[in-house]
């Protein structure tokens, strides 16, 4: 068969992989045990065991062994499917499914947003500590749904359109987590961008206006104290109609964040139209990716090389987001915002 044949059928190979993924997410979900990113994350926390030090030169070796390792494994798995497009097709599908999160991230939401219809608020604290990283303990139904809502926004990047994981600093990985920070800042800066742009065209979808949300993401999204956060909770805000950002306490440091958008805040059901707009955009994203793996856009397997990079960045899970267990975590794919 010609090299330009088998390309092409390696492209189609990879698209439907990514398709078939993206589905075995709508329908199934993540694993409820032994969820693969979850026991990448006990890996890394022992690696890390062996390789603390309070250095940036030793975040920097561990962020090598973390990252390095899945990478090549994934390397590997592309050139040993070059051949095979069902194969590359079936992998593709399989590693898409493990770091996809989609649909766990807006049952998480749904279950919030009933607890506090239901007026059930020490619940709703309760399952707080499912989405981001935040002490739920003093918090009342407002600011549970402010939680909510800027979670699904940033988690719409990291869990659908990114599947990679972002933290929050502590002292014992002011130095150490450097490297991992930085990296894991530098895979999101792309993904979102294009989710924040990706809610603004999608806003009508929930009754909001696209003008609105394209002035609020270019106004606020650089005000958030992370490069990326920022630009998908600004593009929410903005969507939703609300105002986001304030007083964020995380295991008894506190932080002040900017406000975000110029409307109230957020309500009940506001989460569940923040649900609604990330399962368009991740829908978006998804025909964004497909169609750029069948036009042949992408280099190699999408599938087999966004697994090595969210392996390696659940070290960046472990290094920056100590305020919970990480198996605790896995079903809505992590994140501290």
């Amino acid at each position: 068969m010609s090299v330009s044949r088998m390309g092409g059928r390696l492209a189609l190979a990879n698209a439907a992989g990514l398709l078939a993924g993206y589905a075995l997410d709508l329908l199934l979900g993540d694993p409820p045990r032994r969820h693969p990113v979850a026991g990448y994350g006990r890996l890394a926390t022992a690696l890390e065991r062996r390789c603390y030090a309070p250095q940036r030169a030793a975040g920097v070796r561990y962020v090598a062994l973390a990252v390095g390792g899945p990478v090549a494994l994934a390397t590997l798995a592309q050139a040993a499917t070059r051949r095979r497009p069902l194969v590359r097709a079936g992998l593709v599908a399989a590693t898409t499914w493990a770091v996809v999160g989609g649909r766990s991230l807006r049952r998480e939401a749904a279950a919030m947003a009933s607890a506090l219809e239901s007026a059930d608020l020490s619940g709703a604290r309760a399952r707080l500590p499912h989405l981001c990283g935040r002490d739920p303990s003093q918090l009342d139904a407002a600011e549970l749904a402010r939680a909510t809502v800027e979670s699904v926004a940033e988690n719409t990047s990291d869990a659908v359109v990114a599947p990679l994981f972002w933290g929050h600093r502590s002292p014992r990985y002011a130095r150490f987590g450097t490297a991992a920070a930085r990296l894991d800042d530098a895979a999101n800066l792309l993904p979102s961008r294009l989710t924040a742009a990706l809610t603004v065209t999608a806003a009508p979808m929930v009754s909001g206006d696209r003008r609105r949300a394209a002035r609020t993401w270019l106004r606020d999204g650089h005000r958030h104290p992370s490069p990326n956060a920022g630009q998908c909770e600004s593009a929410m805000a903005g969507a939703l109609g609300v105002r986001l950002g304030g007083r964020n306490v995380y295991s008894g440091r506190v932080e002040v964040r900017p406000f975000l958008g110029d409307g109230p805040r957020p309500s009940v059901s506001d989460i569940r139209r923040a649900a609604a707009l990330s399962a368009a955009v991740g829908l978006g994203a998804l025909g964004l990716a497909a169609g750029c793996a069948a036009a042949g856009r992408l280099s190699g397997a999408a599938g087999l090389r966004t697994l090595g990079l969210v392996a390696g960045c659940a070290a960046t899970a472990e290094l920056w987001a100590r305020a919970l267990p990480l198996a605790r975590r896995s079903r809505s794919r992590r994140c501290a915002v």
